[in-house]
């Protein structure tokens, strides 16, 4: 069995965390390393990858389709073909983000016999998004109302104007649900977010 001595000036491993990556989307983070002698192995030696994210020790990848947004940190050990090994080892971080997150820029709130606000969108791709967002007040019976309606091109990595909504669903106790759907126009893969009101609505006039 081959001794491990730790020599970080003579092997270093050169590659950083990559940009945050979207659920659905192919995958392919080349590990790079310098010095001592190559070929090198990789070894994941603490936390976890993404859910489907793949450490190929031999190739030097990690590669595969996340499916589970969230900030993955992990560390890896590169090993080069001496005897006895050389070795260096690095902090590593893949943060899977939604796609697209919605928010309230104004909270939903009952003013006179309307129920009004606005929205923004973020979309946190690294593309132009074709978004579509509805904007509806449910009953407590279930019938909804649309409060609004948006339909436009959001750059990449960039937030959407403030999208405002507002509509006179009559008398009622209501709630109030965002809803966001989102799709490269390239390509067939599908974002969506949501935001409920915290707090039922009730309208006392016409």
């Amino acid at each position: 069995m081959h001794a491990v001595q730790s020599d970080s000036q003579s092997l270093e491993i050169v590659t950083q965390s990559p940009q945050p990556i979207t659920p659905g989307d192919n995958f392919t983070l080349p590990l790079v390393a310098n010095g001592a002698f190559p070929p090198y192995t990789w070894h994941r030696i603490e936390g976890q990858l993404p859910p489907g994210l793949k450490l190929h020790p031999h190739m030097g990848t990690i590669s595969g389709v996340p499916t589970t947004p969230g900030e993955y940190h992990f560390k890896l050990l590169v090993t080069d073909s001496s005897v006895p090994h050389h070795q260096a080892q690095r902090d590593f971080t893949i943060v899977v983000v939604a796609g697209v997150s919605l928010d309230w820029k104004e909270a939903p709130k009952v003013q006179g016999a309307a129920i009004l606000g606005s929205a923004v969108v973020i979309n946190e791709t690294g593309h132009p998004l074709d978004l579509t967002v509805v904007v509806v007040a449910v009953n407590a019976a279930g019938r909804a109302t649309a409060l609004g309606y948006q339909h436009f091109t959001l750059a990449g990595q960039t937030s959407s104007p403030e999208i405002p909504f507002s509509s006179s669903p009559g008398l009622g106790t209501y709630y109030v649900r965002a809803d966001a759907a989102a799709h490269r126009p390239s390509g067939h893969r599908i974002y969506r977010a949501s935001k409920q009101s915290e707090n039922n609505l009730q309208v006392t006039q016409f």
